[in-house]
């Protein structure tokens, strides 16, 4: 394997990483755990700065958050341009 292959894959299980801890975030938040825990801190540390981006952005809706849907949405759509990005950067240095 090359490095081209190794980054690719690094930046694609990055960006997976931050798609699952946005679910984690969704799953938790039907709970009522106390947020001092090391784990639950640093996923809500991780997740808050682009939930409260689309918080900001979408009206509110009541007792429904559509923030992380969109926040899911907006990493996997970012994630694909990047790979794509990144593939065709390494594509054309070849």
């Amino acid at each position: 394997m090359n490095v081209s292959r190794y980054v690719i894959s690094i930046v694609s299980i990055v960006f997976e990483i931050y798609i699952w801890l946005i679910v984690a975030r969704v799953i938790l938040s039907y709970f009522r755990f106390r947020t001092y825990h090391p784990v639950l801190r640093f996923i809500y540390d991780v997740t808050e700065p682009v939930l409260s981006l689309f918080r900001r952005l979408l009206p509110r809706t009541g007792a429904f958050d559509f923030s992380p849907l969109l926040a899911f949405l907006f990493v996997w759509v970012v994630g694909q341009l990047v790979i794509a990005l990144l593939q065709y950067l390494f594509l054309v240095v070849r």
